[in-house]
């Protein structure tokens, strides 16, 4: 039986970040959400087809850079322009989210949107939305807060944290799919150091914080205006001006005086009711080149290519262009990923400092790398 689409539920992609940590392959002017980093097709184009099977394209929006926006088009054609929203600079999360949800408020103020990365990999999309359609179901119903936690299987310190209360939610017997468990949220935690990595792992009530949320738009725009009333005034003011002429010219005043916070600090950390669903549908965050070749394995990009030769090497990962040939002797533990005009070597588990190599870059006003 086919289900009848709700055409209240939309969905906000955020897809506005360069992946300093995916250099050289990503750059600012092709960041990784359009990049094919494993088999298949873009991490956009891929989030963007894991949502629409369950939020109706028309009510999907794009959140990205003003020099993207044209990247978006190429890459999804059929994409509504219209529902492109443009953020003149990178001020992290609670801005991105709290300019989408004045637009999407503007038009339904009844909407229930489920805010989404663009660089995440699902493995079990048909589970994933089905996380989705209970997360809206809960949001509508508790007025609160949701996000979705991933049980965690290593003391990992490139995420942030939930912690869940104890004891599971008591359902009713006509829940939506009461197998996915929900908690009530006691406390987010920041990316930690090892050793508390290790003891958020020890005492299994923290979650990895997928970066998923789902909330109606009023609860969430309460939210702002209690825990940062300052964007919640901004967003008021903009509010009255969406859809005239001075629209584009109101989101650049904003946005000149915004300072850069994430949602998580900013909003959920003090938000007065706030639930978790346990995410099991297979996900990770290609957010740096250990967790491409985590997924990729060793091989990677080569795939067994006779141009790529290995002797006495072992867990080498190497991307490079086609019309290369690679030899690696004598090695361990790296990642190589060349480009026509940049190389990167790298240990493999160090790839998280390559952020630290694109600042130095910068410094030295080597743009033309960046």
């Amino acid at each position: 039986m086919t289900r009848i689409p709700d055409h209240h539920v939309y969905a906000v992609i955020m897809a506005g970040g360069i992946g300093s940590n995916l250099w050289p392959l990503s750059r600012k002017r092709m960041p990784k959400q359009f990049l094919k980093l494993l088999d298949g097709a873009t991490m956009l184009r891929d989030t963007f087809d894991r949502i629409a099977g369950e939020v109706i394209p028309q009510n999907i929006f794009i959140v990205t850079a003003h020099q993207h926006a044209r990247l978006i088009l190429e890459y999804l054609p059929d994409f509504d322009q219209s529902n492109i929203i443009v953020e003149p600079a990178v001020r992290d999360t609670a801005p991105c989210i709290a300019l989408a949800t004045t637009v999407i408020r503007k038009r339904d103020p009844e909407a229930v949107t489920v805010v989404i990365p663009s660089d995440h990999l699902v493995f079990d999309v048909l589970q994933f939305r089905k996380t989705i359609r209970k997360g809206v179901a809960l949001a509508r119903e508790k007025r609160g807060l949701v996000t979705i936690g991933i049980q965690p299987d290593r003391p990992e310190t490139r995420y942030g944290y939930i912690q869940a209360e104890a004891s599971v939610m008591v359902e009713d017997e006509e829940s939506l799919y009461p197998e996915i468990q929900q908690f009530r949220v006691k406390t987010f935690a920041e990316k930690p150091d090892l050793a508390t990595a290790h003891q958020f792992l020890d005492s299994r009530d923290f979650w990895w914080n997928s970066g998923v949320f789902i909330w109606h738009v009023d609860t969430i725009d309460h939210e702002f205006a209690r825990s940062m009333p300052d964007l919640h005034k901004d967003m008021a003011t903009l509010h009255a001006f969406l859809g005239t002429d001075r629209e584009s010219s109101v989101i650049e005043d904003v946005y000149s005086w915004i300072h850069p916070i994430s949602v998580d600090y900013g909003i959920m950390e003090k938000a007065e009711k706030v639930f978790m669903l346990v995410g099991e549908f297979g996900w990770t965050d290609l957010g740096c080149w250990d967790e491409v070749v985590k997924v990729a394995g060793d091989e990677g990009n080569d795939d067994g290519s006779p141009e790529v030769v290995r002797i006495d090497s072992e867990n080498v990962y190497i991307r490079k262009p086609e019309e290369k040939a690679v030899v690696a002797i004598g090695v361990r533990d790296l990642i190589v990923v060349d480009t026509p005009d940049a190389l990167l070597i790298c240990g493999a588990g160090s790839s998280l400092d390559i952020r630290k190599a694109v600042d130095i870059l910068r410094r030295e006003g080597l743009d033309e790398y960046l």
